[in-house]
């Protein structure tokens, strides 16, 4: 008990002296020890990145999850280390709620059957954000949080116990100064020989003592600020290793954002596949109606037989030239235009959904061009002898 005792007093005496040290550094009354340029811009380049990180990691969080009270949860189960219930997606929910509706208004009805279609592409999509999710979760938030939790702690208990001792050395510095300040005074006073005739001896002797006495308090203030010296500048290289190890941190960041970006690239392309597969499918359902952009009438120019027949639509729901059972005959018969023809790069694999469209290889090169009053979101390709109807958002036009 007496040990426990005697160690928290000096714990005290320790903290107080720390205590006056700053305050007189806040007041300009004690000299403080800078640290240089260099480190001073780690330590500078460490709280961007953390303030930086802090930002990203929650705005992300935001990007992966708008509902507050779903990252609250999250959030509670995360910090009692319990697992994080399964959560449907907004999209599965629609998809759940229209199949429930054309289950109710009629499987066999246009609205019904169409329902279904859109229900299952909404499941879809559903699932393709579940998988983003997670393996944004795992690639991106998780190394930015072990960051913040993990090394950003260490650097900081590592920049409280530097600063502690740089208190400490200030300290040491102002006591060894203070006490030369005092040695010099009673030098100088126990240097004048007294005149024993008027004067006792007795004030000789005490200013001689004191000169002592303040010699010793000035060997035992050294002895301190060597320590002190020695223990911060222990601390300070301790601390640099940190601060320098951030370049190591933005390497791995640079890392995990690159596979958010390509975890998101692939979560859009899915998207956008489910998106147009299923406006093919309404597309082919009688009595479906899709936008289209095609004029109600031919143009005026449009005077050839064989144009106005490529020109009109005969079944609006779906998007080209003419009925799938005319699209083949019409497009061999219609020839290209003897200029407007032009190079594109197919982006993706595309599947002809009929005989009057044309099926796309990735990277290959084809030549398009499109006809008056047709679909814009549609043109017509040619590969060798083959010619057929290719999506305008397969592609990347060269020349």
């Amino acid at each position: 008990m007496d040990f426990n005792m005697k160690k928290l007093a000096s714990d005290a005496g320790i903290f107080f002296t720390r205590a006056v040290q700053f305050t007189e550094e806040k007041f300009g009354q004690a000299e403080k020890t800078e640290l240089d340029a260099h480190f001073e811009n780690l330590l500078a380049r460490a709280d961007s990145t953390k303030n930086w990180t802090e930002r990203i990691l929650r705005q992300t969080e935001v990007l992966l999850q708008p509902n507050p009270s779903a990252r609250v949860e999250e959030f509670l189960y995360e910090k009692l280390d319990r697992k994080v219930p399964s959560r449907v997606t907004n999209g599965e929910l629609l998809a759940q709620y229209m199949a429930e509706a054309a289950s109710e208004l009629g499987p066999t009805t246009p609205y019904g059957k169409t329902l279904i279609k859109v229900s299952e592409a909404e499941k879809r999509l559903g699932a393709a954000e579940r998988d983003f999710i997670h393996t944004a979760s795992l690639s991106f938030l998780t190394p930015l949080r072990n960051f913040l939790e993990g090394d950003w702690k260490t650097i900081s208990k590592e920049r409280r116990l530097l600063q502690n001792r740089r208190l400490d050395l200030d300290a040491c510095k102002a006591r060894l100064k203070k006490a030369k300040a005092a040695e010099a005074k009673a030098t100088c006073e126990g240097d004048t020989v007294p005149d024993f005739q008027e004067t006792r001896p007795r004030n000789y002797i005490l200013s001689a003592s004191a000169s002592a006495l303040w010699n010793d308090e000035v060997d035992k203030a050294e002895q301190e600020l060597r320590v002190a010296q020695t223990e911060f500048d222990r601390q300070a290289e301790v601390t640099r290793l940190l601060l320098e190890g951030i370049s190591s941190t933005h390497v791995n960041h640079l890392r995990c954002l690159h596979e958010f970006v390509k975890s998101q690239t692939t979560y859009y392309a899915q998207c956008y596949r489910h998106m147009l597969d299923l406006q093919k499918q309404l597309g082919r359902f009688p009595g479906t109606f899709v936008g289209t952009s095609e004029p109600a009438s031919p143009p005026l120019s449009s005077t050839s037989p064989t144009t106005t027949a490529a020109t009109m639509s005969v079944a609006p729901t779906v998007p080209g030239l003419a009925p799938p059972g005319e699209a083949a005959l019409c497009l061999e018969e219609v020839p290209p235009p003897a200029s407007g023809t032009r190079k594109a790069r197919v982006l993706y694999d595309y599947e002809a959904a009929d005989s009057s469209e044309l099926a796309l290889l990735a990277d290959e090169l084809i030549t398009v061009y499109s006809l008056p009053g047709m679909d814009p979101d549609w043109l017509i390709g040619e590969r060798g002898n083959k010619k057929g109807k290719v999506p305008v958002t397969y592609l990347e036009l060269l020349s």
